[in-house]
């Protein structure tokens, strides 16, 4: 345990780990900025969604909650302005976390196109909470020995950037590409982007079924994914 936590006071004492975290923070502080002023002004998130997307029926019924809304987009905006502020950022990426945690889930649950930089935010933010843990320690349920900063006996140096950035391209490479085969289908951004996977579907007219199911008859998604799995299978019993 000693030695990580010689890794972890070398990383937050080296310029490069240090300027990842104020990267870190600003990133996710204009995620929430924008989101969040969309929801002040009374407007709805994402208005190029169509309204009969698995996420477009989340974002309608969301945007007719009335002052729960503009409470989110408060919140949001409240929560940035706290990353961006090197004295309350722990509290701002205290805020963060369940909320994008909230919201990476939602877009998996509803395979929305946008999985993959969700996932990175999150990571990102769980990224500052550990950047954070000196702090973090002295809320956390269980005791924790006083003890100043370990002195350094084996520092990595240039290694621990190389393990540590190479370790964060590989699972970004991960996320990107394994989030291709996620699912044999989804619904897309829009109607066009859903028959455009078709073309190079095993199941082309499964496909388009299950396209024409959540676009034209604005079906949830499960049913529209049990009218997919039906039809694939019986086409399967066809051929055989």
């Amino acid at each position: 345990m000693s030695r990580i936590k010689e890794i972890y006071y070398e990383a937050k004492s080296d310029k490069w780990f240090q300027g990842f975290a104020v990267f870190c923070r600003i990133a996710l502080a204009a995620s929430f900025l924008p989101a969040g002023f969309v929801k002040i002004m009374g407007e709805r998130f994402a208005a190029g969604l169509p309204s009969n997307n698995p996420l477009g029926h989340y974002f309608d019924a969301l945007y007719l909650t009335g002052y729960y809304y503009t409470f989110i987009g408060v919140v949001q905006i409240i929560t940035a302005i706290l990353l961006l502020i090197p004295r309350t950022s722990l509290l701002g990426a205290l805020m963060y976390f369940p909320i994008i945690i909230n919201i990476c889930v939602l877009t998996y649950a509803t395979r929305f196109d946008g999985t993959r930089l969700n996932t990175m935010m999150a990571l990102a933010s769980l990224f500052l909470l550990i950047w954070d843990y000196d702090r973090l320690k002295h809320i956390l349920p269980f005791k924790q020995p006083k003890a100043n900063p370990p002195v350094l006996k084996n520092p990595l140096g240039k290694r621990l950037r190389i393990i540590f950035f190479g370790s964060c391209f590989a699972v970004l490479a991960f996320i990107i590409i394994g989030t291709f085969y996620l699912y044999e289908i989804v619904p897309g951004n829009s109607e066009e982007a859903c028959r455009n996977q078709c073309i190079s579907s095993k199941n082309p007219a499964a496909c388009e079924e299950f396209c024409d199911c959540i676009y034209s008859e604005g079906q949830p998604l499960d049913s529209c994914l049990a009218n997919f799995n039906k039809a694939k299978n019986v086409r399967r019993h066809d051929v055989k």
